[in-house]
């Protein structure tokens, strides 16, 4: 068995372009999520001109805007969003409605969509994974150069 390719392999994503769909609610924190994908991206050397950024209301709204933002043809889609469990199973309809649209629309348009919705049981633990933002970037990136290298 072959050893874990190191990530590395690929840093740059100098002249790719991405969509990024960001969910409203629970804005204080997607904002952090937003921020640490395009820091990231930038730092990767995508230009802040070829990544377009889409709000909308909440994550069971992100496949819609994944479809749309997929239709341009980037190289990559990255969705993110915070979805905080409560009392009712709403919770689990968004977050589960959320990642299998999401995951539909990378299978539909054989494009990378990144599903980098944080779920978590609680505000505190919504916040201690906010850094997400980065790993989805880092996700988008590695599965452009699959789709370009696939072996």
């Amino acid at each position: 068995m072959a050893g874990r390719p190191s990530f590395s392999r690929f840093r740059s994503a100098r002249g790719k372009r991405f969509g990024i769909a960001v969910s409203r609610f629970h804005e204080p924190l997607t904002r952090r999520l937003l921020r640490g994908a395009v820091t990231t991206l930038c730092a990767r050397g995508v230009r802040t001109a070829d990544i377009r950024v889409v709000w909308v209301p909440g994550a069971f709204e992100l496949p819609l805007a994944a479809q749309r933002l997929a239709r341009r043809r980037p190289d990559a889609v990255i969705c993110l969003g915070v979805v905080i469990r409560g009392a009712t199973p709403h919770f689990d309809y968004v977050a589960g409605c959320a990642a299998q649209g999401i995951a539909q629309v990378a299978l539909r348009h054989r494009l990378p969509v990144i599903f980098g919705v944080v779920t978590a049981d609680s505000q505190r633990q919504a916040q201690a994974r906010v850094t997400k933002g980065r790993d989805a970037a880092l996700s988008a990136i590695e599965m452009i150069h699959l789709q370009v290298c696939p072996s």
